[in-house]
């Protein structure tokens, strides 16, 4: 099991009242440069230049210039969540969960970036933290050096909650003193999970426990941690938005292995679980493609009917599904699933009968076993 080493609870008074006036003026003058702008920031590749620039001057958190609506600075009062961050040290994936009663808590909280690690950035939420760790990260500083850094400077870092982990597997988190109560954090060697405005304090506790017991790759990991929290009561407002974000040890800024949002669900991790699971189902499909491509049928085969046990009513993989069985020999089956599909979506019919040999060799054989049999 892996040894949590540090946990920490804050508790301060639950009303945000007057929190406008203190944060607005630093929300307008870091903001602009990054809200909106998370694909971009995220998943292409930072200049040099730029990262130099964060690494000498660290106030240069969220660039400077330029004002924000009245009604974006409430917004970002009522960021209350709680998250994990974490590297599996064993394939050099990172990656980040996040569970809040905010419509689409996707697009702002999590950041990850192949190669390099992963950000949360939650509580009275500035996106810049998301960005500059990771350009700073990449640089080459570990996070408990650059996380610091950027704290330091931040006017409001009272009211922040950020977190990093990096593929090194340093972690390092702030939990600032004016977080909502319930809030706090707990740490292991590759992962951090935090919590602010929660219905308990143990909220995080119990996240970091079942991060380290769970089995399975690091998505399914994150997820546990997730239930677990909410197990714990959650947040205290409630539920309605999550996801999460994993990325592979290397590959394009862009790439990710798993990219899933709920915006709007009275169960959002349930959604999630379904989501993860349609995921997998496609990800089997598609190294079944691949396999089938090779001339390896009975393996595709294998990855197929994987797949549609994952999603047993999804039509489009049970219809490959049987395409792959006849190719491989096993018309009982194939004509068993490529029905399925037909009385799922009869439209599979009429694209059995344009398959070209190319693209579908098994198509013509199960075509013709349908046409026999009149089914």
């Amino acid at each position: 099991m892996r040894r949590r080493t540090e946990h920490r609870v804050i508790r301060t008074g639950s009303s945000t009242t007057g929190l406008n006036v203190s944060i607005a003026a630093d929300v307008a003058r870091r903001l602009t440069r990054v809200a909106g702008r998370r694909a971009a920031c995220t998943r292409r590749a930072p200049p040099r230049s730029a990262v130099g620039a964060v690494a000498r001057d660290p106030a240069r958190l969220a660039g400077a210039g330029g004002r924000v609506p009245g009604s974006l600075r409430v917004r970002m009062i009522r960021r209350g969540t709680y998250s994990i961050v974490a590297c599996d040290p064993d394939t050099g994936a990172v990656g980040v969960a996040v569970q809040s009663h905010w419509f689409a808590v996707g697009p702002l909280v999590p950041w990850v970036r192949p190669g390099v690690g992963a950000v949360a950035t939650q509580s009275i939420v500035e996106p810049a933290y998301g960005p500059r760790l990771l350009d700073l990260l990449e640089a080459g500083r570990t996070p408990q050096e650059a996380l610091p850094e950027l704290v330091a400077v931040d006017p409001q870092a009272r009211f922040r909650q950020v977190a990093a982990v990096s593929v090194t597997g340093g972690v390092a988190v702030h939990t600032g003193e004016r977080c909502v109560a319930f809030a706090g954090h707990e740490q292991g060697p590759d992962y951090a999970a935090q919590a602010n405005m929660m219905a308990a304090p143990s909220v995080w506790g119990a996240m970091a426990q079942a991060y380290e017991r769970a089995p399975g790759p690091l998505a399914r990991r994150l997820t546990a941690a997730m239930h677990a929290a909410e197990g714990q009561g959650g947040d205290a407002r409630g539920k309605q938005s999550c996801a999460i974000l994993v990325t592979p040890a290397e590959g394009e800024p862009w790439r990710t292995a798993v990219d899933l949002r709920v915006d709007d669900h009275p169960e959002p991790l349930t959604e999630l679980d379904r989501l993860l699971d349609l995921h997998d189902a496609y990800e089997l499909a598609s190294e079944g493609d691949d396999l089938a491509g090779e001339g390896r049928h009975a393996e595709a085969g294998d990855r197929y009917e994987r797949a549609s046990l994952l999603a047993p009513d999804n039509h489009e993989l049970l219809f490959w599904a049987g395409l792959a069985a006849g190719q491989a020999g096993d018309l009982p089956t194939a004509l068993t699933r490529v029905r399925r599909a037909i009385e799922l979506q009869p439209g599979w019919r009429e694209l059995l009968g344009r398959l070209e040999p190319d693209i579908a060799p098994g198509a013509a054989v199960i075509r013709d076993a349908l046409g026999a049999d009149g089914s």
